[in-house]
């Protein structure tokens, strides 16, 4: 699969001490094939790919009505970092938290 962004953080499980490393990478946007999804799609419709490596979580795909819109909404990761956060503290590799207190 080709990527065309790529951030790399530190994670820990809640209350563990333990930082590993997780990336998150985004696909180059692809057409939507209609019997991939279960909404109409025009030949247009695009998708992107969140691959999350060093977690136990999936790949996550984006949808938008052509790929730059789908695009950017993959590259907005903050509402998914935010969401696994339940889980995990995410910071940056200078070991800085991912979000500000």
């Amino acid at each position: 699969m080709n990527y065309i962004a790529e951030r790399k953080l530190l994670f820990s499980e809640k209350s563990s001490p333990i930082k590993n490393e997780v990336s998150l990478r985004i696909s180059s946007p692809y057409i939507v094939q209609q019997n991939d999804v279960k909404f109409s799609v025009d030949g247009v419709t695009a998708g992107c790919d969140v691959e999350i490596d060093g977690l136990d979580e999936r790949k996550i795909s984006y949808y938008g009505m052509d790929s730059l819109q789908a695009i950017n909404l993959a590259s907005n990761i903050d509402p998914l970092i935010e969401r696994l956060s339940a889980k995990y503290d995410f910071f940056w590799l200078t070991g800085e938290p991912y979000f500000e207190e």
